[in-house]
C-alpha cells in the first residue's frame, strides 16, 4: 500500500509537471506568433493556455497580452473584457488601466475611460498619458477647470509639452481669452513650423474669429509641407466661399476631390460656387 502511494504521488507530480510544461510551451509559441505578426494564432494559443490553467499566477499577464492582440484585430469588445480580467487579477496596474481606458475612449464611453484615468493618476499622480486623456475628457463636458489643472501638472514636468500646450490654447479660446489663444498658438507654429495639425489648428481659430487672409496664409502653409491635404483643400473653399470669391473655392473643392474627398460630399458647396 505504501508503495501504492508512493507511484500515485510520483505520477501525479510527473502529470503537473508535463501540464505546466505544455502551459509554458503553449505561452512561449504565443509570443513567438505575436512577434511575427500571427495575431489568430496567438489569440487561440493564449486562449488555450487560460483554459488549461485557469488559476495560473502567470494569467493576468495572459489575459493583458490577449487584450492587446485582440485589440490589434479590431475586436474592442473582446479587448476590453480581457483587459478587465487582468484587472481583476492585478486591479492596481497602471499599463492594463491604461490600455482599457484607450478601449473604452475609442468607444466613446467617456465615463468609464474617466474613471480609469482617474485611477492611474491616483497611483501615479504625473503620469502624463493619464492627465491629458484626462483633460480632454474634462474639455468634451466643458469642466475646463479641472482640464487646465491636468495640463498644467503636465507641463510642470515637461513645459516644451505639445498637446498640453495646444489644450491650454484651446480653452483660452473657449474662456473667451482670444488673445491669449493667439498667441499660444504663434508660439506653437514657431516651436513646430514642420507640424501640419499646428498650422491647421491656428488657421482654424483664425477663420473661427474673422481672420480669413491670415488663415488661408496659414492653410497655404500647410500645403507647402503636404501638399495632399484634402482638408485644408476643403477649409480653403469655405473660406473662399465666406469671401465671396466662388472661382477660388470651386478650384479648391475640386483639389480636395483629387485629394480623396467624394465629390458628393461637396455636391452642395459646389453648388454655392455657380
Amino acid at each position: 500500500m505504501k508503495y501504492l502511494v508512493l507511484i500515485l504521488c510520483s505520477i501525479f507530480s510527473s502529470v503537473c509537471a508535463l501540464q505546466a510544461q505544455s502551459y509554458n510551451e503553449i505561452v512561449e509559441q504565443a509570443m513567438g506568433c505575436v512577434k511575427k505578426d500571427s495575431l489568430v494564432q496567438a489569440e487561440q494559443l493564449f486562449r488555450k493556455a487560460l483554459k488549461l490553467e485557469p488559476n495560473n499566477a502567470r494569467n493576468a499577464l495572459l489575459f493583458s497580452n490577449l487584450g492587446t492582440v485582440q485589440k490589434r484585430l479590431g475586436k474592442t469588445d473582446e479587448a476590453i473584457e480581457s483587459y478587465t480580467l487582468a484587472l481583476n487579477i492585478i486591479p492596481y496596474s497602471t499599463a492594463m488601466l491604461l490600455n482599457r481606458a484607450a478601449l473604452y475612449l475609442e468607444k466613446d464611453l467617456l465615463q468609464k475611460a474617466y474613471l480609469d484615468y482617474c485611477n492611474v493618476i491616483d497611483l501615479v499622480p504625473k503620469n502624463q498619458e493619464a492627465r491629458l486623456f484626462r483633460a480632454y475628457i474634462y474639455m468634451q463636458r466643458r469642466e475646463y477647470k479641472e482640464a487646465r489643472v491636468d495640463y498644467n501638472v503636465v507641463l510642470e514636468q515637461d513645459v516644451k509639452n505639445k498637446t498640453a500646450r495646444i489644450g491650454l490654447a484651446m480653452l483660452d479660446e473657449k474662456e473667451g481669452r482670444f488673445q491669449s489663444a493667439m498667441d499660444a498658438m504663434n508660439r506653437l507654429v514657431s516651436d513646430y513650423p514642420q507640424d501640419v495639425s499646428v498650422w491647421k489648428m491656428r488657421a482654424n481659430m483664425e477663420w473661427e474669429h474673422g481672420q480669413l487672409d491670415a488663415a488661408l496664409y496659414d492653410l497655404d502653409e500647410v500645403l507647402k509641407l503636404d501638399a495632399r491635404d484634402a482638408a485644408s483643400y476643403v477649409m480653403k473653399g469655405d473660406i473662399y466661399l465666406e469671401q465671396k470669391k466662388k472661382s477660388d473655392a470651386r478650384e479648391a473643392y475640386e483639389k480636395a476631390i483629387t485629394f480623396g474627398v467624394s465629390r458628393a460630399e461637396l455636391l452642395e458647396k459646389l453648388k454655392q460656387c455657380k
